[in-house]
């Protein structure tokens, strides 16, 4: 990996260059902008800087498929099937797919490097697996109405086309990447969950809506990988336009197969001048009406192959559907997770509200209950009120008139708080 990583990545500028040069110049339009390249023959690798319209004119892409790979701008996740290449912009991979090549934006991401070891790791196994099987070749014809199959230990590898592979491992690695972040979220998450179920502060509570957020922003992620994938599902047309090997191999055919008759129709051009006098009323020669219906022949034929290559395209979509399918499994399972992980989030949050909701009743009740007993006790200022008003009566006179006052005063004010308590009851606003 050190070793790929020293390799891959590009040269540290001179000091030489001013960064005011580099800075127009990125202004201008016409900075090269380094991508590694990774041949589908080989598997070999090597870093290429080529500006923006070359790999326009290379990968016969417009300007705003190349911007969805703009590391300076963030898009959502998306699969673009074009003519001649696939777009592909999921999570930290961003490359461009061909028939012939991966293009990756340079980076100093593990994720891309691993994306370059992986790739190459499993077109050199195809091929040592090919070749395996052409040296096992002879031990695998049926002897005795058996087969012996994997003589050597060599697993056969897939039949997937280039572009396929390379795909199936941007997905594996948008898809792990995804996962390994939403089981990162869950253990992170559930003890600080349980924490707060038994004890609230103002810290843990941060922590949480922090970790919240973190869980949006990863569940759309994840619900845009989803829904990308789904939607390449749903529509024939994008996968059977993502075969691109077999559209080079069609067009290769066509394009041999008309150089071929090519020069035939030139030759027999060439013959009819020499030999035959010009006449603007005489029939067409035998060899052009020959040229002629070959020529309709051969339409017809491309007609008809065309027809027969849509419909097994159609049929061989099957492939690359159940490819979708197995990572759109993946995404589902990782978005489960994450709406597991939200709805206990949720059932904390209620639970914490109906703890602080205990509370705040508990609180009120305390107030309620010190607001009757201040209210009786005010009965003894107002009786010391009035009988400390300027008046002469024989109540005065009785040694004992403080004594009774004062009974009469308190039995008056315990039967009425017991009063209030009851209404309280019995209208059920406290537990009593």
């Amino acid at each position: 990996m050190e070793d790929l990583k020293e390799r891959l990545l590009p040269p540290k500028p001179p000091s030489a260059i001013n960064r005011r040069d580099v800075l127009g110049l990125k202004k201008r339009g016409q900075g090269l902008r380094s991508w590694i390249s990774v041949d589908a023959a080989t598997g070999d690798s090597q870093v290429i800087e080529v500006d923006k319209f070359t790999m326009m004119r290379r990968c016969d892409l417009p300007a705003r498929d190349l911007r969805l790979l703009d590391p300076l701008f963030v898009y959502p996740s998306t699969v673009l099937g074009r003519e001649k290449a696939i777009v592909v912009n999921l999570e930290q991979i961003r490359c461009i797919i061909t028939s012939d090549e991966v293009l990756l934006l340079n980076s100093l991401d593990n994720y891309v490097l691993q994306y370059v070891v992986e790739l190459q790791r499993r077109l050199k196994a195809a091929g040592d697996g090919d070749s395996c099987r052409s040296e096992s070749s002879d031990f695998d014809r049926p002897k005795g109405g058996r087969k012996f199959g994997g003589v050597f230990g060599c697993t056969l590898p897939d039949h997937l086309p280039f572009e396929f592979k390379a795909l199936e491992v941007a997905l594996e690695a948008a898809c792990t990447s995804l996962d390994t972040q939403a089981a990162e979220l869950e253990i992170e998450a559930y003890p600080l969950l349980d924490e707060l179920t038994s004890k609230i502060s103002t810290s843990e509570l941060e922590r949480a809506r922090r970790l919240k957020s973190r869980l949006v922003a990863l569940t759309r992620r994840v619900q845009k990988v989803r829904d990308e994938i789904e939607q390449l599902m749903d529509d024939d047309g994008d996968m059977a336009e993502m075969y691109l090997t077999e559209k080079k191999r069609r067009m290769e055919a066509l394009f041999y197969g008309g150089d071929q008759s090519l020069p035939e129709h030139k030759s027999t051009k060439r013959i009819q001048s020499v030999s035959a006098p010009i006449s603007p009323v005489s029939s067409p020669p035998p060899a052009d009406r020959r040229f002629d219906r070959n020529l309709s022949l051969a339409r017809s034929r491309h007609v008809e192959s065309t027809s027969s290559s849509s419909e097994s395209a159609t049929e061989n979509i099957a492939e690359l559907e159940m490819l979708l399918e197995a990572y759109f499994i993946v995404t589902d399972n990782t978005l489960n997770k994450l709406t597991t992980l939200k709805e206990y989030i949720d059932d904390t949050e209620d639970f914490i509200n109906i703890q602080l909701d205990n509370v705040r009743n508990q609180l009120i009740q305390f107030e309620l209950l010190l607001t009757t007993a201040t209210f009786v006790v005010t009965i003894f200022g107002v009786v010391a009120g009035v009988f400390g008003m300027n008046f002469n009566i024989s109540l005065f006179k009785s040694p004992t008139a403080f004594k009774c006052v004062l009974l009469i005063t308190g039995v008056a004010g315990a039967v009425l708080f017991s009063s209030f308590l009851w209404f309280f009851k019995h209208k059920r606003l406290m537990p009593l």
